[in-house]
């Protein structure tokens, strides 16, 4: 394990018995096993370095876990009383170190949060604590006739509340759009250990959107503690739609096309030959025809049937051809399970990066990206799909893979194909992030992607937060002084403002 910092001069079984005080000491965890379990998420980075038995950052002094709104009350006032960091924690499976700690933090656990306070079915709205695990959450509204419209690959390890701080996107974004789109209202413990509550009304003209600068904090400026989001019945019907086209350039207009129509598909996914190939043995239209697109329409049959009508006839427009649906059977019976392990377990490098770009330039950006991470690692795999479709853009889902080599070649090579790919993003006019935040990883682009922007949330931080308390170091924000470098074995010269 890499060196840790000196314990603070509270030992964890001093934190344990004051936070204790405070919230019964069967919900503190103190010793090194448990901590150790807190001290890093599945940002791919971190477990490159694991495998050589290092941690990007340190172990979390203390691990508390709230049983409500109160408990993390005082958890905060008790932790800005001491000037001690914090980091809320759902259940770690961000994949940009969001919840690494860098220092002496405190790592409050939300878990036992995990209730279902209200299902309103007149107004269609939903009432959760942040700590419920997004697959029982879906399992109950299913079993109420409702579905969130959330549901991310991470769907089993991940949290209501983790969807809300990272901005996540779940697979059926293109029609019930992003979580911000679908939180109504909150309930948040600031840095002060004042709770903030945003009603859940239909819209505002009340001035700048309170709502939205808590979603998608990452814990830097709040600990979202209750989220009402919005809800739908279960759809009556439903068509699968899956087709062949004879190159990304057809493939990407048929689903702007559709977007651009007002048509609300359920699901859209288009990918290109690479993972086309993977996916489509044994079917004979992609031999001539190497991308696939697959369609889901859902709602009212009628809406369903007219909606379907229109995607077949501009397919065909695009020279589509129509097949079987089992490529996304498939896909649709694994949609939850992660291939990054299997590949991490065999020495590979494997990262995703997921970025947006309008419709006018994403084929430049594809291309760009594919030929640059050619030139400088010819070995790489590089691919993506395009999941999530809106009418004026797309996010392009990539993935980046090195084979097995010395880790001291590879972590400086991961980084430069991040910059690559980052880069060329912000020079194509796109964003750096889709649906898995900014954690730690995405730092140091922040300035970049934001502008002036970034200078108006730095103002917001250290009005809202002076002490630098909660989850410091991350969304581009300031560590706290003697904090641990997560960079220090990366490429020291990368260019990472694109």
């Amino acid at each position: 394990m890499a060196p840790q910092r000196e314990n603070s001069p509270l030992t964890q079984n001093d934190l344990g018995t004051a936070f204790g005080a405070l919230i019964g000491s069967d919900h503190v965890l103190t010793d090194p096993d448990s901590r150790g379990r807190y001290a890093h998420d599945r940002l791919p980075y971190a477990n490159f370095r694991a495998r050589e038995g290092a941690l990007v950052g340190t172990l979390p002094d203390v691990v508390v876990r709230p049983g409500s709104t109160e408990d993390v009350v005082a958890i905060v006032r008790k932790a800005a009383a001491d000037d001690r960091p914090l980091i809320p924690y759902g259940r770690g499976s961000g994949v940009l170190g969001g919840i690494i700690p860098l220092g002496h933090e405190i790592m409050v656990d939300l878990r036992r949060m995990n209730r279902i306070l209200d299902l309103d079915r007149e107004n269609n709205l939903v009432t959760v604590e942040a700590g419920m695990n997004g697959e029982d959450f879906e399992a109950a509204l299913n079993e109420a006739g409702y579905t969130s419209g959330h549901l991310p690959q991470s769907l089993t390890i991940s949290t209501v509340g983790g969807w809300a701080a990272c901005r996540g996107g779940g697979q059926e974004s293109s029609r019930f759009g992003k979580i911000e789109n679908i939180v109504v209202g909150l309930e948040a413990v600031m840095p002060d250990g004042n709770i903030l509550t945003v009603r859940p009304l239909p819209k505002r003209a009340s001035g700048p959107s309170i709502l939205d600068l808590i979603v998608g904090n990452e814990g830097t400026l709040a600990i979202i503690t209750r989220l009402t989001m919005r809800i739908w019945k279960l759809p009556e019907a439903e068509t699968v739609i899956v087709l062949a086209l004879p190159d990304r350039g057809a493939a990407l207009s048929l689903a702007r096309r559709i977007m651009q129509a007002g048509l609300h598909p359920r699901i859209v996914r288009i990918y290109d030959e690479k993972e086309t190939r993977g996916r489509v043995e044994g079917i004979a239209a992609f031999a001539a025809r190497p991308v696939m697109a697959n369609i889901v329409l859902c709602g009212e049959p009628g809406i369903v049937a007219a909606e379907a009508d229109l995607v077949r006839g501009f397919a065909a427009e695009l020279d589509a051809v129509e097949t079987e649906t089992a490529p996304f059977d498939d896909w649709r019976a694994h949609r939850y399970t992660s291939i990054t392990k299997q590949w991490l377990d065999k020495g590979y490098y494997n990262d995703t990066i997921e970025v947006t770009v309008n419709w006018s330039r994403v084929a430049s950006l594809y291309d760009t990206i594919a030929a640059r991470i050619a030139a400088v690692a010819p070995d790489a795999h590089f691919s993506a799909h395009w999941s999530h479709v809106y009418p004026e853009g797309v996010c392009q889902y990539m993935t980046i893979r090195l084979p097995p080599m010395e880790q001291d070649k590879a972590l400086p090579l991961h980084a430069e194909l991040w910059e690559i790919a980052t880069g060329e993003t912000l020079r194509h006019g796109g964003s750096i992030a889709h649906h898995h935040g900014s954690g730690l990883f995405r730092a140091p682009w922040m300035d970049a992607e934001h502008g002036e922007g970034m200078a108006v949330l730095r103002k917001i931080k250290a009005a809202l937060d002076p002490q630098n308390l909660f989850n410091p170091g991350k969304l581009g924000f300031a560590p706290r002084p003697g904090s641990i470098d997560p960079y220090r074995d990366r490429a020291p010269d990368a260019d990472q403002n694109g």
